[in-house]
């Protein structure tokens, strides 16, 4: 029985329904701990584009669970919001894919503010004469693109 039990958790854990159920059971819990009778105070317009980059980041990245969670404390509206409306509103242009959250081009944008050329240090660091392997070059992560537009 306990090798039942044993095969039966592999599979749901190696089909992420375990993860999804553990993340409904915890959103039923805030849920359920909420008191209905105090306010909520009302949120800055930012938290709804910061909930949002997130939401578009758990979702591309398959996060159900976290993502549930999200919604359930957030309260954030069940429709995602338009990306056009998300660009205009935080003042940014991509470049990039629209499956491709733009919070991957915010962080990209300000990590390549901070290190001008990457591509420098890496020369460096593998030292005069070597090559990185087509396995390692495939690792590296390919930037998105996107313009922060000063006000």
């Amino acid at each position: 029985m306990d090798d039942l039990t044993a095969v039966i958790k592999e599979t749901l854990e190696n089909g992420g329904v375990l993860s999804d159920l553990k993340g409904r059971v915890r959103a039923e819990i805030f849920k359920a701990l909420e008191d209905p009778s105090l306010e909520r105070p009302k949120l800055p317009s930012e938290n709804l584009l910061i909930n949002e980059l997130i939401r578009e980041y758990l979702t591309y990245n398959n996060y159900q669970s976290t993502l549930s969670v999200l919604m359930q404390e957030s309260r954030q509206p069940h429709q995602p919001l338009d990306r056009n409306f998300l660009c205009s509103e935080l003042h940014v242009k991509s470049h990039t894919s629209p499956e491709l959250p733009l919070l991957y081009g915010i962080v990209s944008h300000f990590t390549d503010q901070h290190s001008n050329n990457v591509n420098d240090v890496r020369e460096t660091d593998l030292g005069e004469g070597e090559e990185e392997s087509e396995e390692e070059e495939e690792e590296v992560f390919k930037q998105p693109e996107i313009t922060i537009i000063h006000k």
